[in-house]
């Protein structure tokens, strides 16, 4: 080396992952009509985005039927652990085939 280089340690910056992947369910089989839920955590822009989810998800599965997030509470709100909490026996008392979950950003 010269005296005028300069050198510099370099250092990854990612540790391993050790996340584990999350099964998924599967897609639908078929496109017939659907009940859709809807849950919020009133954050970022649900108010504008689920309405165009909506409107896909009713085109791609005609006749389809949707419970708004209003039904289910805020996912972020003062009382988020309780409605987590409550929201599977809500989805079954909805009767929902799938849920669009939105959680912020």
């Amino acid at each position: 080396m010269n005296e005028n280089s300069i050198t510099y340690d370099v250092h990854w910056p990612l540790a391993r992952s050790t996340e584990k992947g999350v099964a998924m369910n599967a897609r639908f089989a078929d496109t017939k009509a659907k009940r859709i839920g809807f849950v919020w955590d009133y954050v970022f822009r649900g108010d504008h985005m689920f309405p165009l989810i909506q409107a896909g998800l009713a085109e791609k599965y005609p006749g389809s039927e949707f419970v708004p997030y209003t039904a289910f509470g805020n996912a972020h709100g003062h009382d988020e652990r309780e409605m987590l909490a409550a929201l599977p026996g809500r989805l079954k008392a909805e009767k929902v085939d799938a849920v669009v979950v939105g959680v912020g950003a």
